[in-house]
């Protein structure tokens, strides 16, 4: 697995490979108590066997149980119960709880949360057979992935996509690392509206990444966040890019400490500016 951006790398833990149930938790464990938390990540099929064996799957799956029976489609709904598995183990495993006790349900949207748990934050991402989910303790927190050979055109997407700075800075490269340096960005703003909790209701060309540094920028190219964000991308299964937006809400680590929802009170400060 190769770092693509290092930019808060101390702040985020590494993401490490789950291949089923019996995998190594007490690394979530680990990385809790160093980073105030996990990523993780794996395939559906490595999970396959648990999702059709598993015999406290009912339960397991709470109240995503009918939504698997009614899914007949055999791949969608294997992808489904694998990544609600993974979800409830990982968190499981940072509260040093079963997997079975933990209530996943959603909010507006989709994005997945423990219900009577607000102490931690959870985000999944799913794409082929890749799953990855991250939770924290001090945070937000949000994951995106996309297969790092995706094609993504320039000339159609970078106004959709970019910022004019970003776009300036990605017009000098040739076109393969431009691709590359787009899909990136695309990851890595996934990662921030998900954990900021806005989806696709805040636009990508609302807010920008340095292209060397990772950094959040305002569209005009200034500083938009003041130490609390932590940004990271890696290369994952040697296959996928996986961006990760981590918050630090400046509470004691504890795990019994409920992580902060505001938004940054920076970025969100030279939006409104931007935007007039």
């Amino acid at each position: 697995m190769t770092t693509i951006i290092p930019t808060g790398a101390e702040h985020i833990s590494t993401p490490f490979h789950v291949s089923g149930p019996d995998a190594p938790w007490h690394r979530i464990r680990e990385a809790m108590d160093r980073h105030g938390n996990a990523i993780v990540h794996t395939t559906w099929g490595e999970w396959l066997t648990a999702a059709v064996a598993q015999p406290a799957l009912r339960p397991l799956l709470g109240r995503d149980w009918q939504r698997y029976r009614r899914t007949t489609d055999p791949a969608i709904r294997y992808r489904f119960v694998a990544s609600r598995l993974v979800t409830k183990y990982a968190a499981a495993a940072a509260l040093g709880t079963d997997p079975v006790e933990l209530d996943l349900s959603y909010k507006i949207g989709g994005r997945p949360y423990l219900r009577g748990l607000d102490q931690i934050d959870v985000s999944l991402t799913h794409t082929d057979d890749l799953i990855a989910v991250g939770v924290s303790r001090d945070g937000r927190i949000g994951v995106d992935a996309e297969p790092a050979d995706r094609r993504m055109s320039y000339d159609l997407l970078s106004g959709h996509i970019l910022t004019p700075v970003e776009r300036a800075a990605l017009e000098h490269l040739g076109d393969a690392a431009r691709r590359a340096a787009m899909l990136r960005l695309w990851t890595l703003k996934e990662a921030y509206t998900k954990a900021l909790g806005q989806g696709l209701r805040l636009g990508f060309t609302e807010f920008g990444f340095g292209v060397g540094s990772g950094d959040l920028l305002a569209p005009d190219g200034r500083p938009a966040a003041h130490g609390e964000w932590a940004f990271a991308t890696h290369r994952v299964l040697g296959r996928y890019l996986l961006s990760v937006a981590r918050h630090d809400a400046g509470l004691d680590s504890s795990r019994d400490t409920a992580p902060s929802t505001m938004l940054d009170e920076g970025f969100m400060g030279a939006v409104t500016e931007f935007l007039g």
